[in-house]
């Protein structure tokens, strides 16, 4: 599996938890995703995210004058949205827990201990 089938899975949590911090828009979102290690994402990958998240009711795009010039879409999560990034983020955490389990063994477990998850 490459690493950007693994990012696939994961990108649209993500871009929503992105998203749920505040209104925000494209350039943004990305900006952001890269500075938390997502250098390799491109506005090709970002944008279909952005169009599947709307059309699934997730977000919300409204269009405005970007003070810098042209029209820019803005986003924010919606209620159907935040349901869905908290699932998600159970989920997230289920899976990845096993797999650790699985790829390090127990003796990752203790590092692991007494951490809140979201």
């Amino acid at each position: 599996m490459s690493d950007t089938q693994l990012m696939k899975g994961i990108l649209e949590g993500c871009v929503l938890g992105v998203i749920a911090k505040g209104e925000t828009y494209g350039y943004e979102i990305l900006a952001q995703l890269e500075t938390a290690g997502f250098e390799e994402l491109r506005e090709g990958t970002l944008y279909p995210v952005l169009t599947r998240l709307d059309k699934k009711g997730y977000i919300h795009c409204r269009k405005a004058k970007s003070p810098l010039g042209p029209i820019r879409k803005y986003y924010t999560i919606t209620l159907p949205g935040k349901q869905y990034l908290e699932d998600f983020k159970k989920n997230y955490r289920q899976v990845t827990d096993s797999a650790e389990r699985i790829l390090f063994g127990d003796d990752r477990a203790p590092e692991r201990k007494g951490v809140r998850r979201a």
